[in-house]
């Protein structure tokens, strides 16, 4: 940089506040210098991580070369400074003296530099007495300016809403929340990547939707203004339309994308999050577990590096052998009645004396046994496949064909929870209007979850569709593997708004 006039430093006020302040007091002394404190372009020749890689053949050249990065801390020892900047890849040593920047340029950048900041750096390789690699600084520019001071190296949030609220500084002072970014990233792409081997093609569906289905869940209501419509955000990754595909010839489809939820908030539960659902024409869910345990052993070996977990108190082994658990069987194991012949009253009773919480308004068969399933499911460790679902429980599943009762749908249960739903899928337009007439019945009753008759999916239904397994699975498994709440999972989690900022 060019020498710039001497100015006078600003005084150094007590509290964060007051360091804002002097922040801007030294913003304001940049742009009378004539510097802009906010340029757009940078210059970079290494990462930081490629300079420490090949520093040695660096250093052998003599070679100068430009970093970027942000000034993680700056320590001054009279004519001579020393600053660690960080990028992406890691930190490096910046060695600043008056003899290399000119004395002027050197006063200056003691004046206005802050930790926290970003600048561009050029410079030689040069290993210290004490044996860290750094390079001695003969240019430095700044590029960003920032306003507000840095927090404390073992930087930490007391109150979790804040941490969530300001998760960009819980990001750059936590490496752990940056590998999990990562693992996140990783955890998508693998799937991605078994589906698109075993031929499936990656399509797009609408988020915007007449009719919301594909699941059961209270979806957000918008308005689509230039058609003078409401509208729904959906709440499946597109099964509807997915199956739309099967009917218009496609075989193999999925879509990874984001889905909403008016429910609530929990360590399992957010309101927006990402889902994948596949669907495969020709098959069945007997096929469809068989795909599925492929997939979940390839996308936590490829995220994790590992197929055993422990998810909080549960220990896991997605490697072993996977169990099938029987619906019925199972709920009359842990509370004693039989849910195909239990009547709405009785199994009200059943929650009631095991103290099961309950929403009251649109309570009806369906929600009162879905509600004890709930509670039973607490005590499978998994991994294994639900199966034998009473035909009540699932209006797009095909029924049995031995039992006409029930349906063939699986979910995965891992540690207690419900971790993926796949069924054979509907075909039978008659069969499929007769379902939604009574889906559409409870939503009359006040049940806002049953699902909405959707009148163009069964015309094309009519057009015929080929025998098909679908299967969704959303990012709360990843959670589950990373043994994390979803929220700590979620990059930026809705929060409510802060009124003063």
């Amino acid at each position: 940089m060019n020498k710039k006039p001497d100015h006078a430093a600003p005084a150094k006020p007590d509290g964060r506040a007051s360091e804002r302040q002097d922040r801007l007091h030294k913003l304001e002394l940049l742009k009378q210098a004539g510097v802009n404190p906010y340029p757009a372009k940078a210059r970079r020749d290494f990462t930081l991580a490629d300079v420490k890689a090949g520093f040695d053949s660096l250093a052998a050249k003599n070679q100068e070369l430009y970093v970027v990065g942000r000034v993680r801390s700056w320590r001054e020892h009279g004519n001579i400074s020393f600053a660690h900047i960080e990028d992406a890849t890691g930190k490096l040593q910046l060695i600043l003296g008056k003899n290399n920047l000119g004395a002027e340029a050197y006063k200056f950048f003691l004046k206005i530099l802050d930790s926290g900041d970003f600048v561009q750096a050029k410079g030689k390789p040069l290993t210290t007495q004490a044996g860290e690699q750094s390079l001695q600084i003969s240019e430095l520019k700044l590029l960003t300016k920032t306003l507000r001071p840095m927090p404390a190296e073992h930087f930490g949030f007391k109150d979790e809403e804040e941490r969530l609220r300001k998760r960009y500084l819980d990001i750059l002072y936590n490496p752990e929340v940056k590998e999990l970014i990562s693992k996140k990233a990783k955890f998508w792409e693998a799937m991605r990547k078994f589906l698109s081997k075993n031929g499936f093609l990656e399509v797009e569906t609408p988020v915007l939707e007449n009719t919301t289905g594909g699941a059961d869940a209270r979806p957000f209501i918008t308005h689509h203004h230039a058609l003078d419509i409401d509208v729904y955000l959906r709440i499946s990754a597109g099964e509807l339309w997915q199956k739309r595909l099967m009917v218009a010839g496609l075989e193999k489809t999925f879509e990874i994308g984001r889905i909403f939820r008016n429910e609530g908030i929990s360590a399992e539960h957010a309101q927006d999050y990402t889902q994948m659902e596949f669907y495969w024409a020709y098959a069945n869910y007997e096929d469809g577990m068989k795909l599925v345990k492929k997939l979940y052993q390839y996308v936590a070996k490829e995220t994790f590096g590992a197929l055993r977990f422990k998810i909080g108190e549960w220990e896991v082994d997605l490697g072993g052998k996977w169990q099938k658990y029987d619906f019925v069987k199972t709920i009359k194991k842990y509370t004693g009645l039989d849910v195909l012949k239990a009547s709405t009253e009785q199994i009200r009773q059943k929650l009631n004396e095991l103290k099961i919480e309950y929403d009251e308004s649109g309570f009806n068969l369906t929600r009162a046994v879905d509600n004890l399933w709930k509670y039973c499911r607490k005590n499978i460790a998994g991994p294994g496949f639900l199966v034998n679902v009473p035909v009540i429980m699932e209006p797009l599943a095909k029924r049995d064909e031995k039992n006409p009762s029930i349906v063939q749908r699986f979910q995965v249960i891992l540690a207690g929870s419900e971790m993926g739903k796949g069924y054979s899928e509907l075909n039978d337009p008659l069969d499929q209007a007769e379902r939604f007439a009574a889906q559409q019945k409870l939503r009359e009753a006040g049940d806002e979850e049953a699902q909405m008759f959707d009148h163009e999916f069964v015309e094309a239904l009519e057009y015929g569709m080929p025998p098909t397994c679908g299967f969704g699975v959303s990012e709360r498994l990843f959670s589950f593997l990373a043994d994390k709440s979803i929220r700590d999972c979620q990059i930026f989690p809705l929060l409510r708004p802060k009124l003063n900022v």
